[in-house]
């Protein structure tokens, strides 16, 4: 039972980081440059005082994990601004999957067919959601690139040997790329409000830093397949949220895409046994 209440908190941490940026960055509290730069800065902050507090250094940070979550943070930020929570969530979550498919493939694991079947799945999902009527192109191409950027990060990470540590690190060397996108975009926080920039730290330091200390402490009682499935609920989550918070309507199309995309996933997730039950 305690497992899976913190299995449950971490979800809802994952699913408040959309709206969270949704509430201030679409509704017009801060820009989204702003709002990734208080982020990454709040969430290095907590991470690197959580690896202090165990008395340990923050190595193994990587390359392609600060490049991974740096895109992953300003894409995220900049969809926002047109995307509604659930949405974002869901093509951040499809993308996601489809990076860590072919990340599969190069590296040249072996591939299941069930794993092709969902791929395709949550690729027409995705399809379905961009579709005339549906989401912004613009916003979906900068969630992708979140997606591609958040799948390289946690490829990056399949080797740490000390994930918080690794994480902290990204987290802190990430500040360097964020402050050059800062200068590049010439950030101005002048027009932004406090509850913009509460709402930022918030995500950063809870849903962020201490999101992502919780997930690493749950995982090994949880197990990569338990792992996957518990994510599938991220977007709904977000959605629930979306409606609730801010009034932001589910309809069909939404409906369609969550239940090709999940559906998709899951059926990549199903260990091997139960996949062969299932045909």
């Amino acid at each position: 039972m305690r497992l899976f209440l913190l299995t449950a908190v971490v979800m809802v941490a994952f699913a408040a980081n959309s709206v969270l940026n949704r509430m201030a960055v679409g509704e017009g509290g801060i820009g989204a440059v702003e709002f990734a730069l208080v982020r990454v800065l709040a969430g290095a902050g907590v991470l690197l005082a959580l690896v202090a507090w165990r008395g340990r250094g923050w190595r193994g940070a990587s390359l392609a994990g600060v490049a991974g979550l740096s895109v992953y943070l300003f894409g995220f930020s900049l969809a926002y601004g047109q995307l509604d929570a659930g949405t974002g969530a869901l093509i951040l979550f499809g993308v996601v999957q489809v990076t860590m498919f072919g990340g599969a493939l190069l590296a040249g694991e072996a591939v299941p067919g069930r794993r092709w079947a969902g791929a395709g799945l949550a690729l027409a999902g995705l399809a379905v959601l961009v579709a005339p009527a549906g989401a912004s192109w613009m916003g979906f191409a900068a969630m992708a690139a979140a997606g591609l950027g958040w799948g390289v990060y946690s490829l990056a990470g399949r080797g740490a040997r000390d994930a918080l540590a690794a994480t902290a690190g990204n987290f802190a060397l990430a500040l360097i790329p964020a402050a050059g996108v800062a200068l590049l975009a010439g950030v101005e926080f002048g027009a932004a409000t406090g509850r913009g920039v509460a709402l930022a730290v918030l995500s950063g330091a809870v849903t962020s830093g201490l999101g992502y200390a919780l997930w690493y402490g749950v995982l090994p009682a949880l197990g990569a397949g338990r792992a996957a499935v518990a994510q599938l609920t991220v977007p709904l989550i977000a959605a629930a949220g979306g409606a609730v918070l801010m009034g932001e309507a589910v309809g069909w199309r939404f409906a369609v895409a969550a239940a090709l995309v999940l559906g998709g996933v899951a059926w990549a997730s199903l260990p091997r046994a139960v996949s062969r039950g299932g045909g």
